[in-house]
């Protein structure tokens, strides 16, 4: 079955991460947009590391998109397939597009992104890890990126008492292009909460259980160190998701799995279909990038659609990041600031409330409530 464009320009979003929403809600107005996501909800990654400590907390990070859009629809169906003006459903059903904009993002290992579509599903698998982390002693953090050094800080702070090992085969914390300032003062942090440092050597062999299992494991690293643990969790593996390219567009695929753009971050130069977030080639992937190329992509679409001029290229943005330890510390690097920002900064801009409320605004539920969240409520309505 085919499902043919009104009159209105018809944008098909494929994918509800950080992107996805802001440019499906952005082109609103617009067009006659189409949100296609498995998913119930959109999950707030940032997030998803306090959901696995604090279970109170976790289904706030879960967000409805049933208010998200007041003109366009959301499929709650994964494509299988795209290729220029088409994009096919895992029903069988095509949605024709005047224009395509992917914005499928990135899997990671859990607990960073869930992979379950139900929100309940999802809520059960932080609490049945939650469970498993607190009854550890002694927790080993493979990873000592962004998500390991803010995975050791949430769980220092909810367990002061556990034994963390943060251990990378890099010989820094923190790979990538930043003030080299700002990798000792997260060092600082983590060693002020006893947290273990174990850089430049990795595991000489698989860790014997599976990621989040409560069993003791004893492990070697390549230069003869051992660690002991009763529970370990991988803070590393982003991988594009890209594969239901079909086509001329698959060709755009790097060997990594991200897409090739351009400077309107159309994919391949192809003129109907763009690319926002984690699965293009602009590194790194973090959510703000994704809704400045969003940004980009909406007004070229508006351009066309209302004959404005068309925008200026998207420019690659300078080295930033916040690492939160716990919700009051952490450090970090601003755009355009050669200078280290300490915990206070850090805790203002993202630790303390991980922006949950701000993504409730994007979503439209304008008034949080932590205690009972309009997520929580599906999820319990399915149970």
């Amino acid at each position: 079955m085919t499902v043919s464009p009104t009159s209105r320009t018809t944008v098909v979003v494929v994918g509800g991460g950080y992107g996805g929403v802001h440019t499906a809600k952005a082109l609103d107005d617009i067009a006659d947009v189409v949100l296609v996501e498995p998913k119930e909800a959109f999950q707030h990654n940032v997030a998803a590391l306090r959901a696995l400590v604090d279970l109170d907390f976790a289904p706030t990070t879960f967000l409805p998109y049933d208010r998200l859009l007041s003109r366009g629809r959301v499929v709650r169906k994964a494509a299988v397939s795209v290729a220029p003006g088409r994009v096919t459903l895992g029903s069988g059903t095509e949605l024709a597009a005047d224009y395509i904009v992917l914005a499928t993002g990135s899997r990671y290992p859990f607990p960073a992104k869930s992979d379950h579509t139900s929100v309940a599903e999802a809520l059960k698998a932080y609490r049945v890890a939650h469970e498993a982390l607190a009854a550890a002693n002694r927790v080993l953090l493979l990873g000592a990126g962004p998500v390991g050094i803010e995975l050791a800080g949430e769980i220092s702070n909810a367990w002061p008492g556990k034994h963390i090992t943060l251990l990378d085969a890099g010989p820094d914390l923190l790979p990538g292009d930043y003030n080299p300032a700002l990798r000792v003062e997260l060092a600082r942090q983590l060693a002020e909460r006893g947290i273990e440092l174990v850089l430049g050597s990795p595991l000489a062999a698989d860790a014997p259980t599976v990621p989040g299992e409560l069993a003791s494991i004893e492990v070697r690293t390549t230069d003869g160190r051992e660690l002991r643990a009763d529970l370990w969790l991988r803070c590393y593996g982003v991988v594009p998701v890209s594969d239901y390219l079909t086509g001329e567009l698959a060709g755009a695929r790097t060997p990594s799995g991200r897409l090739r753009v351009d400077g309107q971050l159309r994919v391949g130069g192809h003129p109907s279909v763009f690319a926002v977030g984690d699965v293009t080639d602009h590194l790194p992937a973090m959510a703000g990038f994704a809704s400045r190329q969003a940004d980009v992509v909406v007004a070229t679409i508006g351009a066309v659609i209302t004959g404005a001029e068309e925008p200026p290229a998207y420019q690659q943005m300078p080295p930033a990041i916040a690492v939160p330890i716990g919700p009051d510390g952490g450090a970090g690097q601003l755009p355009g600031q050669d200078a280290v920002v300490g915990p206070e900064m850090v805790s203002q801009l993202k630790g303390r409330t991980l922006m949950v409320e701000r993504f409730r605004q994007v979503l439209g539920l304008d008034t949080p409530d932590t205690d009972a969240s309009d997520v929580e409520k599906v999820a319990t309505s399915q149970q």
